[in-house]
């Protein structure tokens, strides 16, 4: 099989159609009507990516994004209605979304963009392509590599997006980050030239 892709909606007829236009290339389908399932799904499961709806019942697609972003850097395609708003849009992607697609969605455009997120998600990021950089004193350690952080004795839980942002700014302990950087570094997304809009970069 190809790769594992989570299907997050409550709407069975267009979690059927899904599953059947991301079958048709081979990717393997797993469906979650809620958002504890799909946490559930999550943990049970070594999954490649999340088509996320917003409007659910119980745990909406919001809550849902972050609590998946807390313990997971599996890529996140935020799904919704045509009625929402670019500021619902942004919300998303501050939850740690790296996607957002509109329903209805054409087959052709979900295809396009499951394949540009997966391949974003392959290709080697700016965190993980830092050097090793480890440093330690009678108050704090810091091992990069080896995703670990301690304070006085005691191991520091930071969630992934935390972790990738902490070791930016370890790599750039000399330099000055604008948020524009540190959005790029940190979760891929690049600014158009009037900042009004953030985009995801397709070509990464």
């Amino acid at each position: 099989m190809g790769k594992k892709i989570l299907v997050v909606d409550d709407d069975p007829t267009f979690v059927r159609l899904v599953d059947q236009v991301l079958a048709e290339k081979k990717y393997e389908v797993l469906q979650a009507s809620n958002g504890q399932k799909a946490l559930w799904l999550l943990f049970t499961h070594n999954l490649d990516l999340v088509l996320l709806d917003v409007v659910m019942p119980g745990m909406d697609g919001w809550q849902t994004c972050q609590r998946i972003r807390d313990m997971s850097d599996t890529p996140i395609i935020m799904l919704t209605g045509e009625q929402n708003t670019e500021d619902d849009i942004l919300r998303g992607l501050d939850y740690g979304a790296d996607d957002y697609l509109t329903k209805p969605v054409g087959n052709r455009e979900l295809i396009a963009r499951v394949w540009a997120v997966l391949r974003r998600a392959e290709s080697p990021s700016t965190v993980g392509s830092q050097k090793e950089t480890t440093y330690s004193d009678d108050y704090l350690t810091v091992d990069i590599a080896e995703r670990k952080i301690m304070v006085n004795g005691e191991r520091v839980k930071l969630t992934p997006i935390e972790f990738r942002l902490f070791a930016v700014l370890v790599d750039n302990a000399v330099h000055i980050l604008t948020h524009k950087q540190l959005l790029e570094k940190v979760r891929g997304w690049e600014y158009t030239d009037d900042l009004d809009y953030v985009r995801i970069c397709a070509s990464r």
